[in-house]
């Protein structure tokens, strides 16, 4: 196939070389304090997250380019809706605006689905409650697994970073924009699982039922806690079951990301028998 012409995709692309401008400012501001913008907007970094967030059906509010990043913008400025802006930065405007060392060179501002906690909960099945859990890469990993393995959703409970945290974003690989992914207190949840007889299993690092011996079919809420700390004591407490992964007695315990994605794969299968 043959690649589209540069001349005709130049007017499509607005030139902005200020710090200043509304839309620089909106994504600066997104990508620094990892949250959605006061219009709902969420920060995207790299061609392969931008197309994906596409693939996944969202909507691009604006596409951002440096200027050395010319074959990206040929390659994904046909893929954007013609009513989506789309800008042209110098590299150092562009740099100043984004959250990576060595930036791609290619950026947007996407409205990510939104979702409340009684839909996910209604669904049934299998649910993710991510508690306290600190490090993006971790939360990332944890989004990814919890797709791939067949989750109905993840509940982002109090501690737990952002989910539109940039690291979180690009760990998570695409799937936060499939996803659905609340934030809500553990008292806000607790309340809505127990109506509807959802179990909620705990990770342990001590004691509980081994893994491959636990029931994890039905309704059921994977409870993964921190990282250092695990799951607070009082919210222990409120669990039907505790869980432990066989491992070595060497190894204190196991990166939460890691462990979520074995205690994911075993749920996946005991569903898929």
């Amino acid at each position: 196939m043959k690649p589209p012409d540069k001349r005709t995709l130049q007017p499509r692309l607005n030139s902005v070389t200020s710090r200043q401008n509304p839309l620089v400012k909106q994504l600066r501001r997104a990508f620094s304090h990892g949250q959605a913008t006061g219009n709902g907007h969420i920060a995207v970094e790299g061609l392969h997250l931008i197309e994906e967030a596409i693939r996944s059906g969202l909507r691009l509010h604006a596409v951002f380019f440096s200027e050395s990043a010319g074959e990206r913008a040929e390659r994904l400025l046909p893929q954007v809706g013609k009513n989506v802006e789309t800008l042209l930065l110098p590299d150092q405007v562009f740099a100043s605006a984004v959250a990576t060392e060595h930036p791609q060179g290619v950026a947007a501002l996407v409205a990510p689905k939104k979702f409340e906690l009684k839909d996910i909960v209604a669904s049934g099945g299998l649910l993710i409650i991510a508690m306290g859990i600190q490090d993006p890469g971790n939360l990332g990993t944890l989004l990814r697994s919890a797709e791939a393995f067949g989750a109905r959703g993840v509940i982002l409970a109090e501690g737990t970073v952002s989910a539109f945290n940039s690291k979180v974003i690009r760990a998570a690989a695409g799937s936060l924009f499939r996803l659905p992914c609340v934030s809500a207190s553990f008292a806000e949840v607790l309340p809505v699982l127990r109506k509807n007889a959802i179990r909620i299993i705990a990770t342990s690092s001590h004691k509980g039922t081994l893994l491959p011996q636990a029931d994890l079919k039905g309704g059921v809420a994977l409870l993964i806690g921190n990282e250092g700390a695990g799951v607070p004591k009082e919210v222990l407490a409120q669990a039907d079951e505790r869980i432990v992964i066989p491992h070595s007695s060497n190894v204190e315990s196991l990166n939460a990301g890691v462990a979520a994605a074995i205690i994911l794969y075993e749920a996946a299968r005991q569903r898929s028998g």
